[in-house]
């Protein structure tokens, strides 16, 4: 899969918050020219439109009461 086309499976899976955050897990996961192919105005904000319509934060968790109470 190309660097574009998993920035843009990554923004449509909701788990990104901005482009920023999908920058990184590209990085992370090996792909290459991240930076240069994000840069251009079009594909950022294209980006940007579609984390800010499908992102969900996480569900806080509950804590866990201590054992033996």
């Amino acid at each position: 899969m190309s660097t574009l086309a998993r920035a843009y499976a990554l923004a449509r899976s909701g788990q990104y918050e901005n482009v920023e955050s999908l920058k990184a897990r590209l990085n992370t996961d090996g792909y290459r020219a991240v930076d240069a192919l994000l840069t251009p105005r079009a594909v950022r904000d294209h980006l940007k439109a579609i984390c800010a319509a499908t992102f969900r934060a996480p569900a806080p968790t509950e804590p866990t009461p201590p054992s033996g109470v």
